[in-house]
């Protein structure tokens, strides 16, 4: 426990003044992101499970005044700034992480449901993660600016990765020209979404590679994968074909490190419908291969499937209410705090949910969590 205050939450800054200040930094968030992991959801919640705990507590805090209140919780992560947080999350998250023979990272947005307030005409909270899909860790997370949208987040969350060989992943929102600048000078690839944004863009990459896939051209040196996978009644069939033919684009100088352009179809059959869906990307890997795209294309659905829906699921976070300030945004940091040690704990053979149940039943089990790769 002493190494998690020390090594984790030791470099911060106290948000609060001075005079009056009866509990310390490092206690208020070891005993948050406990009470997070173990199941609280709320500032009551966390101010209860501290004082449930607190003789286990105060063999490894200093809790020099006891337990803090609830009201101590809240003001807290009111007032503490969110980036700086963010620095302990990344880490934290970096101790974690395994090398990767394939890094893959997969950016997208989730927006806090309930965290508008419409008395003071304050939106809900947009956040942008990252999602490490071969290690199946959250890297980072920023929130959009207030009256702005993911174009603005994204470039200040790629500035808190290294993208060294790594290939990012991001929606339409995402494919911008500055975005894969950004990614290529700090030594990432790029598979970016194709939609109306740049709707020139995707009307070229979308007629020209369905007239090639239709055999109705002369065909380019077009590359194609195919993969199968199924189960519960359901089959999925997902196709990608990629060509490295793209002088015929005449912007794109203007998209640093373009190599290839691709389309991914996904045909699915469940209860008998068939259901079939293209969509198409730029790209910097290169255009001799259809693999590493469709690998690529596939892993991003990860920050859907294993990011968002375990934190509404396990973490219940679309119905929390937190509004004041920071609040919000820094809890939901300690949500995947917890997620990401959830995660990588393998030796329990559980659901995060019923981990979770766990770690408050068991403070062995729970040290354990919180000691990874410290």
């Amino acid at each position: 426990m002493a190494e998690v205050r020390r090594k984790v939450f030791g470099g911060l800054k106290d948000p609060r003044k001075r005079r009056g200040r009866r509990h310390l930094l490092p206690d208020i968030l070891t005993i948050t992101i406990c009470a997070v992991i173990c199941g609280a959801d709320s500032w009551p919640a966390v101010a209860a499970f501290g004082r449930a705990k607190a003789k286990w507590f105060k063999t490894y805090l200093a809790l020099p005044h006891g337990i803090p209140s609830r009201s101590t919780f809240e003001r807290v992560f009111v007032l503490l700034r969110p980036e700086k947080l963010e620095a302990c999350f990344a880490t934290w998250t970096q101790a974690l992480a395994d090398a990767s023979p394939e890094p893959l990272i997969a950016i997208d947005g989730k927006t806090l449901r309930r965290s508008f307030d419409q008395a003071n005409d304050k939106a809900a909270i947009h956040m942008v993660s990252a999602w490490a899909s071969a290690n199946r860790l959250c890297f980072g997370q920023v929130a959009t600016d207030a009256k702005s949208n993911e174009i603005t987040a994204i470039p200040r969350l790629l500035d808190l990765l290294d993208l060294a060989g790594v290939t990012v992943t991001i929606d339409a929102m995402g494919c911008q020209k500055k975005i894969a600048r950004q990614i290529v000078a700090q030594g990432g690839n790029y598979v970016l979404a194709l939609k109306d944004n740049q709707a020139t863009l995707h009307e070229e990459v979308k007629l020209l590679l369905d007239d090639q896939i239709a055999a109705r051209r002369k065909p380019l040196m077009l590359h194609a994968h195919e993969e199968t996978d199924g189960g519960h009644g359901r089959v999925e069939i997902r196709r990608t074909w990629v060509t490295a033919d793209v002088a015929w684009f005449e912007d794109r100088q203007a998209w640093p490190g373009l190599k290839s352009v691709a389309a991914v179809e996904c045909e699915r059959t469940a209860d008998g419908k068939t259901s079939t869906e293209r969509r198409y990307f730029v790209s910097s890997l290169d255009g001799t291969d259809a693999a590493p795209i469709a690998r690529a294309v596939r892993n991003h659905w990860g920050i859907e499937n294993s990011l968002h829906w375990s934190l509404d699921m396990a973490f219940n976070e679309d119905q929390s209410r937190m509004r004041r300030g920071n609040s919000a945004q820094n809890f939901s940091r300690m949500r995947r705090m917890a997620l990401n040690l959830l995660t990588h704990e393998k030796t329990e053979k559980l659901g995060i949910k019923n981990k979770r149940l766990m770690a408050a039943w068991d403070h062995d089990y729970l040290l354990k969590l919180l000691t990874l790769r410290l």
